[in-house]
């Protein structure tokens, strides 16, 4: 396996710059296998969608940890804040720029001049470091008074309202980007698939640094993975498990929910920290159906995809790009069956 072997030519303008109003009016390409795909709706997900599916969704909250601020001599500085490394929520993995310039026990001013965090020591990962969260208060009250929503580099356009980078059903905050498959429910979409006996259940992945780390081997399978906290509720294993018994299908929306249902059932554990990736000939434990968006080419969002459903990925994202689909966190998404 290389890395080119998951490239693709995607030109700027095919890049969302902006969420679609309302959610679910973003197009759906849905897999058919063999068969030319189908053209549909986000709305029309329960015409598609089979009585008995269990719909299994990632109710991580994302925090606005992205903070602008500047050192004492006056020169900017960011800070993206990952992920809390102690109870109390004051030290943090974070990723810095600029990066070299910044060292350990420098504190970083909002542009108040209020200081918010205070620089610590490279990490084991080689490419983030320790924060230390300064002042009295909860440090998400610190974020939430100093920090902006974590948008991806390729989005440019300011978002007018950030709830729009927030699912409807967002509940414990702590990621540093979008389950963004789930930017394109609304509750009403929810009630209906409900009606239609398409039941929703919920699991929690933190959305951490391998979400903005690129992947540089030729050889992607030497890729490390950066480890994110999950966890999968019992009552939604069990309904996982029953549904498939009961000849049901489980539908993931987006990578984030795949990876915290496939870490359950791998790892045998319901909730811990996981550095899964799934590429290849991955053996597949209870995903069965995958809403997702599109993906950057060489990431391992794609090898996901195709592990899922083969080189069909290349079919369908020809057909996406021919159709003028939008593409990447604002853009459309995409249904696919492991099974068709």
């Amino acid at each position: 396996m290389l890395l080119s072997d998951f490239d693709y030519d995607l030109p700027d303008e095919r890049i969302a710059q902006t969420p679609i109003e309302p959610r679910d009016a973003a197009r759906l390409l849905v897999d058919r296998g063999s068969d030319a795909p189908d053209h549909r709706r986000v709305r029309d997900l329960p015409e598609i969608l089979r009585p008995g599916d269990l719909l299994v969704v990632n109710e991580t909250k994302v925090i606005p940890a992205r903070l602008s601020v500047q050192r004492a001599t006056g020169g900017k500085a960011e800070v993206l804040m990952l992920e809390p490394l102690d109870g109390e929520r004051r030290v943090w993995e974070a990723m810095v720029r600029p990066a070299r310039k910044l060292k350990p026990g420098e504190q970083l001013l909002a542009p108040d001049g209020t200081p918010v965090v205070e620089m610590g020591e490279r990490t084991e990962a080689g490419d983030t470091f320790t924060v230390t969260v300064l002042g009295s208060i909860d440090s998400l009250d610190v974020l939430a008074d100093h920090g902006e929503m974590p948008l991806p580099p390729y989005i440019t356009e300011r978002l007018g309202d950030p709830d729009r980078y927030q699912t409807v059903y967002a509940r414990e905050p702590g990621s540093a980007a979008a389950p963004t498959a789930g930017l394109h429910f609304t509750s009403e979409l929810l009630d209906r698939l409900a009606e239609r006996g398409v039941e929703t259940a919920k699991v929690e992945l933190v959305v951490g640094l391998d979400t903005f780390r690129p992947v540089m081997e030729d050889d992607p399978t030497e890729h490390r993975m950066h480890t994110e906290r999950y966890r999968v509720p019992p009552q939604t294993m069990d309904r996982c498990l029953a549904t498939r018994a009961a000849g049901g299908r489980v539908v993931c929306v987006g990578t984030t929910s795949v990876r915290a249902l496939e870490s359950a059932a791998t790892r045998g554990e319901l909730e811990g920290r996981t550095d899964i990736f799934i590429h290849g000939d991955y053996d597949w434990q209870l995903v069965d159906v995958l809403m997702t968006n599109f993906h950057l080419p060489k990431t391992t969002l794609l090898m996901m995809i195709h592990a899922f459903v083969g080189d069909r990925w290349r079919s369908l994202y020809d057909e996406a790009l021919e159709h003028d689909y939008r593409f990447l966190s604002f853009g459309d998404a995409m249904l696919l069956d492991r099974h068709a």
